[in-house]
């Protein structure tokens, strides 16, 4: 069975985009919605609303896989599923280890989608000796003080951390001495990899805060809106035609720019 070991990616040596690699997953779930209804064919403007994109730009990412459709016809919905799989690496076994089973570990342990997109849960691991051995998602916790062991005996080039954030870096440390080169980190604090590991970070409070944001924008537009409607015009603050001044602010393919932390 192949391991991540001795399997990278082919992305990056065909220069794919990173925003095009980002979106390829979007366009895998979509594509395997509509193969589990047995779709044989969808058209760029369908999968892009399916995975929403504009179709300009899933058009663009798809010239770099080199599959361009067929005019009148669509896209092979099975042949793209496997292109994308195969382009994301899903096409082989890749063991993964999760460190930290606290609530949100235990969580991500029992999520079923891992092995059905090609990733395999091979290790718990935690620092709590009370946790070694109990089961969890079926798998047994192991200490900590056997991760490099654990690294090497599975082949694991892909960790994922749950830790608390003070904990979180001197894992980080040890999953890439053993030879992990890719993580998922889930802990709120911002990690330090050397070349040649890359790290993907998912904090859920950065993600509210942004909604936060798009709230508050939105509420600041609507009251606007409500006076002009009571007095019957628009405020001095707001002059007609400001709706078409906002596009200023939207990216070239009409979408909100994201909010990037500090």
């Amino acid at each position: 069975m192949a391991t991540g070991r001795t399997h990278r990616p082919a992305t990056r040596s065909r220069g794919i985009p990173e925003a095009t690699v980002a979106r390829l997953p979007l366009y895998l779930r979509a594509l395997t919605a509509l193969s589990e209804r047995s779709v044989p064919t969808v058209s760029s403007e369908e999968l892009a609303a399916a995975a929403g994109v504009n179709s300009a730009k899933l058009r663009k990412d798809f010239s770099y896989l080199g599959s361009y459709g067929t005019r009148g016809v669509g896209y092979d919905v099975e042949y793209l599923v496997y292109q994308i799989s195969r382009e994301l690496g899903l096409t082989q076994d890749w063991p993964v280890v999760i460190v930290g089973i606290g609530n949100l570990g235990a969580a991500l342990a029992n999520y079923g989608g891992f092995a059905s997109r090609g990733f395999r849960v091979a290790a718990l691991i935690d620092a709590d000796p009370a946790m070694a051995g109990k089961p969890v998602a079926g798998i047994p916790v192991q200490h900590t003080d056997d991760l490099e062991k654990i690294i090497k005996d599975n082949g694991v080039s892909i960790g994922v951390i749950a830790t608390p954030a003070g904990a979180a870096q001197q894992v980080c440390d040890r999953l890439v001495a053993a030879g992990v080169t890719s993580i998922l980190n889930f802990a709120p604090t911002v990690l330090t990899v050397p070349d040649g590991v890359d790290v993907r970070k998912v904090d859920l409070s950065i993600e509210l805060q942004i909604l936060a944001f798009h709230e508050q924008r939105k509420a600041g537009e609507e009251a606007p809106m409500e006076t002009a409607v009571g007095e019957g015009a628009l405020p001095a603050s707001a002059p007609r035609g400001a709706a078409a001044d906002d596009s200023a602010d939207q990216g070239p393919d009409g979408d909100v720019p994201a909010v990037m932390p500090a």
